[in-house]
Parts: C-alpha cells; structure tokens; sequence
C-alpha cells in the first residue's frame, strides 16, 4: 500500500534560525535577538544575526530545494521582521522579503506551509508582559490577519503556533530559550491559555480574511510513547500514558491539544495542577476550540511503555548503550508509528509529521562532499515506520524533514547539524549531503525506495 498518492513531502525551517539580517531593512528585535547576546547562553557565544544568511540568499536556497524535488516547505514569519513593534505600523520590506520568497517558491512549484509563530516574539511586546499579557491573543490577532492580507492570496496550508512546549517550557520555566524567564507555574498555566487563546483568533482570522481556502492546522511537540511489547496491555499502557499528566510540568500532549480539538482542558491535568489553573470565562474555550484540518506533529524519539500488575504503567530504560543522536536523543524509529497512530486514534485529524531529523556529525570530506549515511539509515527507519502507520489506518497527509538546511539550533548554536544542506557559515557556501539525494529519490518514487 505505501504512501498515499497525494503524500506531500517536504522540508522545514524557522525564520530566527536562518534568516540572519537581524538589524537590516527596519525589522524590530526578537527576544531571541536579546538572549542570544547574553554571556553564556549559547554555545560559544553564537547568535542568529548572520546564520544563513536566507534574508539575501533566498533564491539560492529555494533553487536547491527544487534541485532536491521538495514539494512543500515549511517556513516560519519572522513577527518582529513585519511587525518591528509586535503590533502597530508594517514594515514594508520585511513583509516585501517574505512576498518575494513566496513568489520564488511557487515558481518552482514547491508549497508554502507558513508558520505564524516559530519563537521569535516581538522584543517590543515582550517588554509590556509578552505572553502573560491579556492583551497578546489580540495582538497575535492582528498579526495574523497582516499575514493573511498579504499571503493567502498564494498561501492555502497554515500552522498557528510551533511548539508550545517549548517557547512556554523552555522559554519560561526552564529558562534554557528566550526569553529566558524562570516563572511559578500558575504563570506557566497563564502564558498557555493565553497562547491557546491566540491560537483560536488566529485561526477564526485566517478562515474569516485567507483569499484563498485555507488548510489549518498548529504544531506542537508529538510527545510520543511507545509500548515496550506487542501485548494488548502494553499497547494500552502507552496509549493511556501519553495522554496523561501525572505532574506539574509542560511537557505533555492533552493541555495544549485537547482545548484546541475538544473545547476542554483535560480532566487530570485539571486535578494535577489545581488551583494554578487560571480563572477564565466559558467563552474562551469556544475561541480556543476552532475547527482544524490537520494536526501537525513535530516527533523525534521516544520511551518504552510496560503495563504493570496493579493496573498501572511504568516507562522502562532501552537496553544500555542505545543509539543517539549529536543532541543526546535516542534514535527509536518506531516514534513515527506509535506517535502517529495514537495521535489519530485520539484526535481524529489528519497526521502531518511536521518536523523530524537527525543531528549528525556533517562535516566536508577530502572529496568535497558532505556524505552522512547515519542521516539517511535514520530516515529510512522513521520513514518506514511511519509507512507502516498509514498502511495501518492512519490518515497520514504529509512529512516534513527538519532541517531543510543547517542552521542556528538555539540554545546548541551552530554546534547542531540538521540540514539536508550543508552550509559553511564563515563563506556562506552551500553544499547538498548525499542524504538530499537520497531523499530526492524518496520524493520521486513517493517513498518506494524505503
């Protein structure tokens, strides 16, 4: 059976990750701008001001996706670059660079799937409260419709948000991402209703302004597990784990998704976090819960998943010595199998894997080419298995490779490989690793050569 006729396969990006030309042609600041000037923040001090310099070597890169075959990518809006305020007068060539690219893309036939919000909030609002503002669900808002006014004429598929986890967690309780804050959790609970609040409007303005219909969906972090046999039981046990909050932390499916897709926060993560929750009036929930047309699952590994006597479960270790990844994350292929089914079984949407890779060790070789063949072993299983999902029942539309180039990876800097392009950062050069060109034959026979 195989992947369906119309799969789309694409790449993916983020705007502060690759764009560079931080200070150039009136865009405003990120609070990524600001924390990746903070001593000791970054690995090696590095930042996104140059990157990849994709502000002016936009073409260049839209030619090698072409070369590679990619039929969709997936790019970020940089808010601050069209909106130096967050809100308020557009910068007109900000949003010029992001009309050009889009232009450039479809002129060689590839799809833009636009993510409004890949981390880089506006400086500017992040100084009158950011997320934990009431304000920030209509400014998003007005962001949103800026974005659609301009776009939709040429863009049909939309993401809202990527990541909640992360830009909440990372951003704001752990402090390891911008904006760098160390917050109590009722503060954590705030910024994520406000952000599910941002969501909803953002969706009601692309469905009430787009010029042409639009596919919407979001991208949250697919937290996956996995059962650690075939049994019944141990299938049951991951199921029920994945869509369970047991603790008083961000990471987990339910309280970003089900509020989204079923008007609700989930009834034990409401017992878990008590009386952080938030006061908030019936009426959010109506806002926040819009109709979507997919959902986008950004998924990378995963744990094992074993019933226990007493009607429980527990997460097991791998064996010792399991393979990872430069970034320390385990490689379990079985991720795009269990991942996308219970996902489907639960939420009942179409399934976009909208990020997945591997960090590797690329590097030029004495031949002058970057060969990578862990990249392309580790997307031959995940693919595989995500192969095995659909075969399975799961209405799987799409995958997206991240990255589509290397890039600025966070808090790792420049020391984090992604991309299916290699790119030298002091001369700007560009190289495609032998895993563009394997996924370039992927691509070509719709994924019969996994």
């Amino acid at each position: 059976m195989g992947f369906p006729k119309n799969f789309v396969w694409g790449a993916a990006a983020a705007s502060y990750q690759v764009e560079g030309a931080a200070f150039e042609d009136g865009k405003g600041l990120s609070v990524w701008d600001m924390m990746s000037h903070w001593p000791g923040r970054i690995w090696e001090e590095n930042h996104g001001d140059v990157s990849c310099d994709h502000y002016h070597h936009y073409q260049k890169d839209v030619d090698l996706m072409a070369e590679i075959g990619l039929q969709a990518y997936r790019l970020s809006i940089s808010w601050p670059r069209v909106l130096p305020e967050g809100i308020g007068p557009v910068n007109k060539k900000g949003l010029d660079f992001y009309d050009k690219l889009i232009d450039a893309l479809l002129a060689k036939k590839i799809e833009p799937w636009v993510t409004l919000f890949h981390w880089d909030y506006p400086y500017a609002l992040f100084c009158r409260g950011g997320w934990l503002n009431p304000d920030s669900p209509d400014w998003f808002a007005e962001y949103s419709g800026v974005i659609a006014d301009r776009l939709s004429d040429r863009v049909t598929h939309w993401m809202t948000q990527n990541e909640p986890q992360c830009f909440i967690g990372l951003g704001h309780q752990s402090g390891e991402h911008a904006p760098g804050l160390k917050l109590d959790f009722p503060q954590i609970l705030q910024i994520t209703h406000h952000a599910l609040l941002a969501h909803g409007k953002s969706v009601q303005v692309l469905r009430s302004r787009a010029k042409a219909k639009p596919l919407i969906g979001a991208a949250p972090v697919g937290v996956a597990l996995i059962p650690a046999s075939d049994s019944k039981a141990d299938i049951e046990a991951a199921r029920k784990r994945m869509f369970s909050i047991t603790e008083k932390h961000y990471w987990n499916n339910t309280w970003y998704a089900d509020p989204m897709i079923f008007g609700r926060y989930p009834e034990d993560g409401l017992a878990v976090f008590g009386k952080a929750v938030p006061d908030f009036p019936a009426t959010d929930m109506e806002t926040i819960c819009q109709p979507l047309d997919f959902y986008g699952a950004n998924m990378y590994w995963s744990d094992p998943v074993r019933a226990t006597e007493d009607g429980g479960s527990e997460v097991v270790p791998f064996p010792t010595g399991p393979a990872v990844t430069t970034m320390g994350w385990k490689v379990v292929p079985e991720t795009l199998y269990w991942g996308p089914r219970f996902l489907y079984e639960r939420y009942k949407l179409p399934i976009v894997v909208t990020e997945n890779g591997i960090a590797n060790m690329d590097w030029v070789h004495l031949d002058g080419k970057v060969h990578d063949p862990q990249r392309i072993d580790y997307l031959r299983r995940y693919l595989q298995q995500y192969r095995r999902a659909i075969e399975d029942g799961v209405e799987g539309k799409g995958y997206f490779n991240w990255s589509v180039i290397d890039n600025f990876e966070w808090a790792h800097g420049y020391r984090q490989r992604f991309g299916l392009i290699y790119v030298d950062y002091a001369s700007q050069k560009r190289i495609l690793k032998d895993s563009a060109f394997w996924y370039q034959e992927v691509i070509r026979s719709n994924g019969s050569i996994i």
